[in-house]
Formats: C-alpha cells, structure tokens, sequence
C-alpha cells in the first residue's frame, strides 16, 4: 500500500496547493513552536518509557515488548498469537497513541519546513523523510494488531466498528501528508523508503523469494505430477484419459495449494480474493454455461469410458484417432491427418462408435458372380483365399455363403474375422486376391446392364427400313 501512495504522490503534489513561505518568527513565536514539538500525547510517552525500561506497558497484563517501537514484525506476529480479543483491544489504543505521537513529530517537522524563508536544506529534507519512514513503519506494527484483533473478533461489531476507525485514521494520514507535502519532499520520502531495509529492499526480497518459491513450486508439481501419472498407470482399468485427468488435478492441486502456503508466508492475505471469486461464482456460472456443460460431458465421459486416448472412433460424424482429451474437448486426428477439436458435449450428446475397443473386429466384404457362372467353384474359390491368409482367424470360423440375387449379379457374403489392427489390411487383400482368382478361372464379376427395348409404329418401322435399304 504505501508502494502505491509513493506512485501517486506526483500526481497529488501537483493538484495541491504549496504553502505559503513565510518571514522568520519572532522570539515569542519560537517559543510556541518549541513548546508545540516538545508537546507529546502523555499516554504515548508513558507507553514508550516503560518500554524503554522494561517494564510493563499500557494496560494491566501487556509485555512491554508489545509496545516496543523498535518491535520487528516476525517478534511481533509472534506475541500476538496468544493475545485474546480484550487483550488486543487495549495493545490497539496503546499503538495508537505511540503512532499519534509520532504523527505529531512529523506534523511539527513539516510546519518548520514550510514556516523556512528561503531554500529548505537536502539535510532537513532527509531528515524528515526519516522521520516519516520511521512512523510509516509503525504504521505497519499497528496494522499488524489491528489484523490479528480482527481475526479473533469473530465479527462482534463493536470490535468491527473501532478497527475499521483505526485504519480510516491510518489512511487518512497517510494521504492527507501526501496531498500536502512539497515535491521535493515526496520525492526524498519516496527514495528513503526504496532504501531502507524494511522497505524497498525488503519487497524487492519477497517478490525475489516469491518468484523463487513459484519457479520451485512449478518443478515440484511437475514432478509431483509425473509420479502419479505413473502410479495411476499400474492401476487395473483405469482409462489413459482418466489417467491423465487425475494426473492434472494433482498438478494444479500442488500448484493451488502451495500458491497459498507461499502467499502466507510473505504475509500475503487472499482472503479477499476468495470472498471475490465466491460473489462472482454466480455470474460466471451464466457467463459459461456452455463451458461447464462441456466439462459435465468430458466428466460423464471419463466416468463411462466410452473411449480412450489413441482409440479409433467416430464421433459426431467425425472418423479419426482420438489424439488427447480434456474435461473441455477431445482432439481427433483423421486420417487425412487434419485435426479436429470437438466439444465435450457434442461428443457426449451424440453416438460414439469406437473401432478399436475390443481385440478382433469381423471384415464384411460382398462379392457377385454372374447368373451363367457356377455357385459351387466360386464359393470354393472365396474359402481357400481366406483359408489361404496368414491374419484370418480361425475361430470365431468365417462365413462364405450365397447372399441374394441382385439385379445383375449372384452377390457372396465374405466375413472373416481378425485382429483390430489387420482388419484394413485383410479387407483389401481379399479383395484384390478374389479379383485375381475370379479372372483365372473365369468367373465374372457382372457390372450392373439394362436391356433397353424399343417399339415402334409401322409408319416408323419402314421408315426405318427404308433409310436402312439406301
């Protein structure tokens, strides 16, 4: 947050008008001035001596180092833990008076600035950048009490009532000094901040630590992921589209789940974001209504089975081998080698014809002879061409028998059975083999013919013979 003030206080130094230089006081002035910086809230001032001494401070029962200014945030956090919601309220009006005053010491720095006839030196510019880098840091402290107050108020009203009137005072502060600071100034503020240890160099740390984390984390469930696919592998039945859809739940589990525990320990709170995708789930489920409808399909999909990946199947008038799959869409490639996206719910709501899901597959193949030729030599001729090939099983026994009379042709049913993967090619050995045993042996294969019979009157007959006759 306070990243985000330094970038806009430019933009609000511009807008605001500068104060007035003024002439040099007179004694008497001065001595109002120095009883305004030397005025202190008392309660602040008990509170930091007491701290200062060891002993305890604010209210009965708080550890003088809770009030400590020079506390570090990980001391901090720590403390805060056992701390009830009463405990917490009191160490929270205890850090407002130490932030009070300090906001007091820096409003009277700047009154001296403005106050100064002629050029403000770099060194009182620095100084007072210090200052306010010193209050902004505890600033931080009291939002650290404030945070943990509201974790453990559980959403009494008062208790909401005074934290959200502590952090609208925090805030107010914040930008009112950027809104009536000098350029120079912000400038100085802006460049004491990137420096400082808690500051600029501590979130140039923690973004370092988080790409760190998430490039660590990235490889960690790659290799998270590459381990289940192949323990899911060993599972007994278990679809290779199954097998990879758990085998992306587990990434993206990983991935989620360590995003979350990194996010924490940077000190990251995604509550928010969690209250904002929960108030949005409404709207997106209108907004892709199509989409989960897909990823229902691809879930009754994966449950049912209907097909694997590199399965050979037809779907929604699509013919090809099922390439990957998705909770989305699958992917076929035809054998014309295109490739083809079809969406789940197309798949799903319509037939799926599967080639490849069982190990043998029947060839069904027509062969006609003419009405002149012999019924027995051809269908002795189309049993030793299938006795004849190395692929053709023998059990389930093929079947070669007379089928119908066509219009033209006496058609033969061939059907032989063999493994799924020899099926295209027995379909077109048989056909050529039969092609060449027919020809050898004289059997013809008929094409389709019609007798066409024409009648015509007895003026037309000699008409004709007599064209005929020239």
């Amino acid at each position: 947050m306070r990243l985000v003030f330094y970038l806009i206080a430019f933009f609000l130094a511009a807008l605001a008008p500068q104060a007035p230089a003024m002439a040099a006081p007179g004694s008497g002035d001065a001595e109002a001035s120095a009883g305004e910086e030397a005025e202190l809230s008392a309660e602040a001032a008990e509170v930091i001596e007491l701290a200062a001494n060891g002993k305890e401070a604010g209210p009965e029962g708080l550890p003088a180092q809770l009030v400590d200014p020079g506390i570090s945030e990980l001391e901090l956090e720590h403390r805060l833990v056992p701390l009830t919601r009463d405990e917490l309220a009191r160490l929270a009006d205890a850090w407002l008076a130490i932030v009070r005053a300090k906001t007091e010491e820096v409003m009277q720095a700047e009154i001296a600035i403005d106050r100064t006839d002629g050029e403000v030196k770099d060194e009182v510019r620095t100084a007072l950048a210090a200052l306010i880098f010193e209050r902004n840091t505890l600033f931080d402290r009291f939002s650290q009490v404030l945070g943990s107050w509201e974790r453990k108020a559980a959403g009494a009203e008062e208790d909401v009532a005074r934290i959200a009137e502590y952090r609208a005072y925090r805030d107010a502060v914040t930008i009112d000094e950027l809104r009536t600071s000098e350029f120079q100034a912000l400038v100085e503020q802006g460049w004491t901040w990137l420096t400082a240890r808690e500051g600029g160099i501590a979130l140039a740390l923690t973004a370092l630590a988080a790409l760190a984390a998430l490039v660590a984390l990235v490889i960690l469930a790659r290799f998270i992921r590459s381990v289940s696919r192949r323990g899911f592998a060993r599972i007994e039945g278990l679809s290779m589209v199954l097998q990879n859809f758990l085998a992306a739940a587990v990434f993206w589990l990983v991935l989620a789940s360590g995003l979350i525990v990194a996010f924490s320990l940077i000190g990251l709170d995604i509550t928010p974001l969690f209250a904002l995708i929960g108030a949005a789930s409404f709207i997106l489920a209108f907004a892709f209504q199509d989409t989960l409808g897909n990823i229902a399909s691809g879930i009754m999909i994966m449950i049912n089975r209907p097909f694997d990946v590199g399965d050979t199947v037809d779907l929604d008038g699509v013919t090809g081998k099922v390439e990957s799959f998705s909770i989305i869409a699958t992917r076929i490639v035809t054998f014309d080698n295109q490739v083809i996206v079809i969406p789940n719910r197309n798949v799903w709501g319509n037939i799926i014809r599967n080639m490849t899901a069982t190990s043998t597959r029947r060839v069904d193949l027509v062969f006609g002879i003419g009405y002149g030729d012999p019924i027995e030599e051809a269908q002795a001729v189309l049993e030793q061409i299938v006795r004849a090939h190395p692929a053709v099983l023998e059990e389930p026994a093929p079947v070669v028998r007379v089928h119908e009379l066509g219009e033209s042709s006496v058609n033969f049913i061939c059907r032989p059975w063999v493994r799924t993967e020899d099926y295209w090619a027995v379909h077109w050995d048989l056909t050529a083999g039969v092609k060449q045993a027919f020809d050898e042996r004289g059997i013809s294969i008929p094409f389709p013919q019609r007798d066409l019979h024409l009648h015509l009157r007895k003026d037309e007959q000699a008409a004709l013979s007599a064209a005929g006759g020239q």
